[in-house]
């Protein structure tokens, strides 16, 4: 996120302060709100500011709209509370963690069936979005580097994708100069058409992406069939386009729940996968992965070695410093649930997402868009034609209702060209139980009654930005109540 420096006229004396009021006389005087204070605090003082502060955020376990995991057990918490102080890039002083990063990253390879002869490589990033800026430069370079052998230009690479990507997908063409080319959505397709991308694809595309869990909708793109096709073209053409799975979302699903599922290494075409371990790898926020079907997928131009913290370190990375505590969350993950632990609990967050599935079908006012067999979320929108009662209401008056009682559930509208179509998505994580999604029915049912019986209010009108809850927004115009500064600072 970026943030902004405010002006010194933007500031007045009621807005650039802090003025907590604790019966306690070490918090007597106003704190400074956007410079940094003049004087320390004691600790539970300094602990006791941010707590409340963060106390207006939501409720994480009601979060419904984020993949990100937001528990861990115990012992879990206790692995990372004794890494923060570990540098992940100090790997010469702390060898046992890199040989653990490098256990979960052959457990990865093998979990996305690399060839057992094969000499498939990756690393630990923070989260997909370098994972994906990673993959997409290596694929840049190796396009580059067969091109500049067969005495073509290299100045014009693309990239192929749905119109469904992620933003950070967008964010990698840009910063890397590589043209993006979107493959539209349609009213009745809301992920990647495989005819479509192949009509995109030309000499100069570095790749083509196949997503495994579309954010929007959390259907599987069809991978499968956009290697078969890659494979018909390449041959055709003597082309050598590469496939890259962006399995954010998916790659700790699929595996569990949907083993004879082909999207991973078991095709030809597929020279690199990501995975968010921090979704349904079940780790904090922030940790993803990368890997490479081989060594050569991966440039040798793109890795630096570093000496000076003592011995040759090879590093691939946008960054340099980054902590420790989430790669040994999730290779204790790894070893805690294996195999049959993350299948027991994919397992249950489906059976849980089909029950409120089936829950939101009950209330006869909406259509369900996500699929069985992908991921474990419920994506819906208003019916079309269904009786609404006296004023007709849309998924952001919804959202706001439901955000009276403090669930989080986004409303946002599908990418081009289904940019009509405004639905509502509950992402079921670890936390999220049965009974959760009963008490969440529940006040589905009872929004859409009142709704219906009066029409929606002000604060959740379709005139809301997609994708925001006219809540917030109402939330942030209101004048902000006039402080009494006779009280300001009290001991």
């Amino acid at each position: 996120m970026l943030a902004r420096k405010l002006k010194t006229s933007e500031l007045d004396e009621e807005n650039s302060q802090l003025a907590p009021m604790y019966g306690t006389r070490e918090l007597c005087e106003p704190v400074p709100r956007y410079q940094l204070p003049q004087h320390g605090m004691p600790a539970n003082a300094a602990y006791q500011i941010i707590h409340d502060e963060l106390n207006l955020d939501g409720n994480p376990t009601l979060n419904l709209a984020s993949f990100v995991t937001t528990w861990m057990e115990p012992e879990a918490d206790k692995v990372m509370s004794e890494s923060f102080g570990r540098n992940f890039i100090d790997a010469d002083e702390y060898p046992q963690t890199t040989e653990i990063h490098n256990r979960c990253v052959n457990m990865l390879a093998r979990l996305f069936h690399a060839h057992e002869q094969g000499d498939a490589v990756g690393c630990a990033t923070v989260g997909s979005s370098e994972a994906i800026h990673l993959a997409g430069l290596a694929l840049k370079w190796r396009w580059r580097k067969r091109r500049s052998s067969e005495g073509k230009p290299t100045d014009a690479p693309n990239i192929v994708f749905g119109a469904n990507v992620q933003v950070c997908w967008e964010k990698f063409a840009r910063y890397w100069d590589v043209e993006p080319r979107y493959v539209p959505l349609t009213r009745d397709r809301y992920v990647i058409g495989v005819d479509e991308a192949m009509e995109l694809v030309d000499e100069n595309t570095i790749g083509v992406v196949g997503i495994l869990g579309s954010t929007y909708t959390g259907e599987f793109e069809p991978v499968s069939e956009l290697n078969d096709a890659l494979v018909e073209l390449n041959a055709k053409h003597g082309w050598d386009v590469a496939l890259h799975v962006d399995a954010a979302s998916g790659g700790f699903v699929a595996p569990f729940l949907r083993p004879d599922l082909e999207w991973d290494f078991r095709l030809p075409t597929v020279h690199s996968i990501n995975v968010s371990g921090h979704k349904y790898g079940l780790v904090y926020p922030g940790v993803g992965w990368v890997v490479w079907r081989s060594e050569e997928d991966l440039p040798d131009e793109l890795i630096f070695h570093v000496n000076y913290l003592g011995g040759d370190q090879p590093t691939f990375s946008l960054n340099f410093s980054k902590g420790s505590g989430q790669i040994l969350a999730q290779y204790y993950n790894f070893l805690r649930l294996g195999v049959e632990g993350y299948t027991d609990i994919m397992r249950g967050l489906e059976e849980t997402a089909s029950y409120l599935t089936k829950a939101v079908e009950s209330v006869g006012r909406f259509e369900i868009m996500s699929k069985p067999g992908t991921l474990p979320l419920v994506c819906w929108r208003v019916a079309e034609g269904a009786e609404r009662g006296a004023r007709p209401y849309t998924v952001f008056d919804i959202a706001a209702h439901l955000r009276q009682r403090g669930w989080i559930v986004p409303a946002y509208t599908l990418a081009p060209n289904a940019q009509d179509i405004a639905v509502l998505r509950v992402v079921v994580r670890e936390g999220f139980s049965r009974d959760l999604a009963g008490m969440l029915a529940d006040d589905l049912k009872r929004t859409v009654e009142h709704l219906e019986s009066q029409g929606p209010v002000h604060l959740g009108t379709s005139h809301a930005r997609p994708g925001r809850p006219g809540l917030a927004a109402a939330a942030r115009s209101r004048p902000r109540p006039k402080e009494d500064k006779t009280t300001r600072g009290v001991c």
